[in-house]
């Protein structure tokens, strides 16, 4: 099968199209082909091996652990390990994996494994996985949502941020997003009653208060930040500026050592809990079909074309999510 490689840190030029064994599904586990993948800021960090303190929290010291990058994966089952009764050859599926979607095929835990959304194309579902999961964990389980807050979602026209300012709005919020220019339209079409440019306009400075803000996009102190939430408000981090050293891991740090000394909630989106994405996987499923949610998709590739789709993901102005067809 063919798969792109990567046995060095660096650009997105260390990924190498490579021929190399299919692999068997183990007891337990599924094999996919892979029809589709998608590249998010995850995949190229770790082939920078950046930010550096990433290295020694186990991506890889000298070169990355991982050789085949690639979090999203959406196809089809070509076979089954012993012992798996939940899938059968042709199913279509879609999964959040630890690494492994920049192949043709790969070999997925039963448990992690869920129906691909009936109205979804694999490129379309391919975009939802690893995005999707860290936006409902960051709005509805460290946000706590609830109908009526005010939201603000800073990097609303992201792979994370498309999803998280639908996702508040299916919870019933009144959704602020804060982007640039170009994307003020897609993040209003998304839900946002309100899109605020932040090359107009410092959305710290505002008077309005939030309960939630979920911070995507960093950039801004984190005392800057915590000036537009209510009270008891709760500012939520996902990202920030990326860095070679500590960025964007510290300003995570950051927020969470200011967490005891503070009246407001400070959280991050932790995506860890990995028993937890079939099922949030499957609550999105849901979401898509009843047409609450749906991808948002900037460039498409083909998998030949995979080291550009990274490239282009790594310069941080995409709308939605870089999917490759596989």
């Amino acid at each position: 099968m063919s798969a792109f490689v990567c046995h060095s840190f660096g650009s997105a030029d260390v990924l190498h199209q490579t021929t190399i064994d299919r692999p068997s599904p183990a007891p337990g586990e599924v094999l996919v082909r892979v029809r589709a993948t998608s590249v998010n800021p995850y995949d190229w960090h770790i082939l920078r091996g950046e930010p550096r303190i990433a290295r020694l929290m186990g991506i890889g010291l000298r070169r990355p652990k991982q050789t085949i990058l690639g979090a999203d994966v959406a196809g089809e089952v070509a076979a089954v390990g012993a012992g798996v009764t939940a899938f059968k050859a042709g199913d279509e599926v879609y999964a959040l994996v630890s690494g492994g979607g920049f192949a043709e095929y790969v070999c997925v835990p039963e448990r992690d494994l869920v129906p691909k959304p009936r109205n979804l194309s694999f490129e379309e579902a391919a975009a939802v996985p690893l995005a999707a999961c860290t936006a409902l964990i960051a709005v509805r389980d460290a946000g706590r949502v609830q109908p009526g807050h005010s939201v603000l979602i800073n990097g609303a026209s992201g792979g994370v941020g498309t999803f998280a300012v639908q996702l508040a709005r299916a919870l019933g919020a009144e959704v602020t997003g804060v982007c640039g220019p170009r994307n003020v339209e897609l993040v209003r079409s998304l839900g946002a009653g309100t899109v605020i440019d932040y090359s107009t306009e410092d959305f710290t400075r505002t008077r309005r208060r939030y309960d939630l803000m979920i911070d995507i996009a960093g950039g801004k102190r984190i005392s800057a930040g915590r000036r537009i939430l209510t009270a008891k408000g709760t500012y939520v981090v996902v990202g920030g500026p990326a860095g070679r050293w500590l960025q964007p891991a510290g300003h995570v740090f950051a927020t969470l050592a200011v967490a005891p000394f503070v009246s407001q909630r400070m959280t991050n989106a932790d995506l860890v809990r990995g028993k937890e994405n079939p099922r949030n996987l499957r609550t999105l499923a849901g979401l898509i079909e009843d047409g609450s949610v749906r991808p948002v998709i900037d460039r498409r590739y083909s998998f030949d074309e995979l080291p550009a789709a990274v490239a282009y993901q790594e310069t941080g102005h995409c709308a939605g999510k870089v999917v490759v067809t596989v």
